[in-house]
């Protein structure tokens, strides 16, 4: 373990942090919630905010695949989406809802560095991001898909996209 540099949890605390915050906005799944903690943990994020009905921890649930990462990451609650967004508005973040629509942007056409700070929306698993949350967001990015389905797992593709984001910053 040594031979990974794993950082405590001191440590991570005291770390600078990319400056991209996560929005998970009505996310079903305890699942899901508990990835993006590790993958923003992972990469060093600035936070996730959890909004609507999105699980909070600590529950046993998320933390089965956040693996401690509810502990290094920090994370606020919004009932509603919309004020989450505003106060990032407010803080000098551009907001960005991961989503297919007409005009979204693909992600390897997306600008990222062009943004000091960054917050990435991510919606439901069924539904995506909600008409009133998309009008408010700065734009929306899109990943490519291929096959039939055309729909990734949200936890699967908040890993492509914050990957994508996090390693032209490091």
């Amino acid at each position: 373990m040594d031979e990974l540099n794993r950082k405590s949890v001191d440590e991570f605390k005291r770390s600078e942090k990319i400056p991209v915050v996560v929005i998970l906005d009505n996310i079903r799944s305890m699942h899901n919630v508990g990835s993006v903690f590790r993958t923003a943990d992972a990469f060093l994020l600035e936070a996730i905010y959890l909004c609507g009905y999105s699980p909070r921890p600590p529950h046993r649930d998320i933390h089965k695949t956040a693996l401690g990462s509810t502990e290094t990451v920090d994370w606020k609650y919004y009932a509603d989406a919309s004020e989450a967004v505003m106060a990032l508005r407010v803080a000098g973040f551009r907001i960005f809802a991961i989503e297919q629509v007409e005009q979204s942007i693909t992600l390897q056409q997306f600008k990222s560095a062009e943004y000091d700070k960054l917050a990435l929306v991510f919606g439901n698993e069924v539904s995506g991001v909600g008409e009133d949350l998309l009008k408010i967001c700065d734009g929306c990015i899109e990943i490519p898909q291929f096959g039939m389905k055309h729909s990734l797992n949200i936890s699967v593709a908040a890993g492509i996209v914050l990957w994508e984001i996090v390693r032209i910053r490091i």
